[in-house]
């Protein structure tokens, strides 16, 4: 049977099983409406194009990546945050916002055509094992590493955890390649890293915000003040180019710094869809002053926390306006098949009320960073497009000021030359 045909035979339950419960009590209420005869004829377009396609192309399609690019092209036609995640997308998705996975535990890069090891994590089973930095990685179980992507042998080295790998390493100095046996463990995803500065100011960077990042605060924070005990003067906080992640651990993030008050509220399209999050008592910095870093790669779940610490004046904000995206995304898995949709399902407000949406977050000093001469030509090029700049963004929903977009996200690798820092 052709599909515009079955489209057009589909009755209300099976076209409800299809789209799932929730859209087939919606349209099952409105059945009698013209909206709903309107849905099915657009549908029956939609079948008589797919047996077009499927009949007529030059080359025979693939069914399924068809399917799946109509879907994403109508998620994609909400917003630029509204996407459809394919099973492996899917669980890929879940390792980043888990922040763990099976793996043997090394930070690594491509050179070269062969994996190159940047550094081991500590305490894993690489480390354990005896893989060092700078190891070259040419073969994973036997397979020549040549030819893969990096994300492909990434996805070989990682597994269930108990199971063993083999990998062949080069190192510098050792004339022949030899293997190493590693068996796969838990391995953690660094959010968070902490250091010293000027002997006295405690400095946190958040790279990104998955479940591991409020315990990765909370233990660099025991450990700056384990090491500078009653001499810690401070916290620079410094969330530049951290895209984002988990709203619960935003809050909980500003929370950390915070005794009281709203760390972020949200609101859907129903007013019975609003929540207000609010901060508990305890100030785990014991009061100290904070300053935050942000820069155009600040967003989302970075610019909660920036605009909850600025607004309560319990931090200080230096670097150029953040990102601009003010929206939080609903993952829906679509059940036994896998995969599941991102999608836009409300906008975040700072304490204030502002939104930052399409605007940013301007920091209390806007200090940009010196380029190398090398780098200046690219000056434009070194700038984020902005949550402005993004075609179909969501608009602003306040009326104070206009949008805006374009901030450096140029960051030194050297200290030393760190202006913001």
């Amino acid at each position: 049977m052709k599909l515009s045909n079955l489209v057009r035979n589909l009755s209300l339950m099976a076209f409800g099983a299809l789209m799932s419960a929730g859209l087939y009590h919606a349209l099952e209420a409105a059945s009698a409406g013209s909206g709903n005869i309107k849905v099915y004829k657009q549908l029956d377009l939609f079948g008589d194009v797919f047996d077009r396609v499927r009949s007529d192309y030059v080359e025979k399609p693939d069914e399924e990546k068809l399917i799946e690019a109509a879907i994403n092209g109508m998620l994609q036609s909400l917003d630029p945050h509204s996407s459809y995640l394919n099973p492996k997308n899917f669980r890929n998705m879940q390792v980043q916002t888990r922040g763990e996975f099976g793996g043997l535990g090394i930070e690594v890069t491509m050179e070269n055509g062969v994996v190159k090891v940047v550094s081991p994590i500590d305490d894993t089973p690489a480390a354990k094992a005896g893989v060092q930095a700078g190891d070259l990685i040419v073969k994973i179980d036997g397979e020549r590493v040549r030819g893969l992507t990096l994300n492909q042998a990434v996805e070989k080295m990682r597994g269930k955890v108990g199971t063993p790998i083999t990998i062949t390493v080069l190192r510098k100095g050792v004339k022949e390649p030899f293997d190493i046996r590693i068996v796969r463990d838990i391995i953690r995803i660094r959010s968070v890293k902490h250091s010293i500065e000027g002997g006295d100011i405690g400095y946190i960077r958040i790279t990104s915000f998955n479940e591991q990042t409020q315990p990765g605060l909370e233990k660099a924070i025991k450990d700056i003040r384990k090491k500078l005990g009653d001499k810690v003067k401070g916290y620079i906080i410094d969330l530049r180019n951290n895209p984002g992640g988990l709203l619960d651990q935003a809050i909980s993030v500003s929370d950390t710094f915070l005794e009281h008050g709203e760390v972020v509220s949200t609101r859907g399209r129903n007013a019975s869809e609003s929540q207000r999050f609010n901060a508990q008592p305890g100030d785990l910095t014991g009061g100290k002053p904070v300053v935050v870093l942000i820069n155009g790669g600040s967003a989302s779940a970075s610019e909660i926390v920036a605009g909850a610490l600025q607004d309560h004046k319990r931090a200080t904000l230096i670097g150029t306006r953040s990102f601009g995206k003010g929206s939080v995304q609903t993952i829906i898995p679509l059940g036994p098949r896998g995969g599941a949709i991102r999608l836009t399902t409300a906008r975040y407000y700072t304490p204030s009320g502002r939104s930052i949406q399409a605007k940013g977050i301007v920091p209390d000093y806007i200090v940009e960073e010196e380029l190398p001469e090398e780098l200046k030509k690219k000056a434009d090029q070194l700038k984020t497009r902005g949550e402005a700049a993004l075609r179909g963004h969501l608009k602003n929903d306040k009326t104070d000021g206009k949008e805006e977009s374009g901030s450096s996200a140029y960051v030194p690798k050297d200290k030393a030359k760190d202006t913001q820092l």
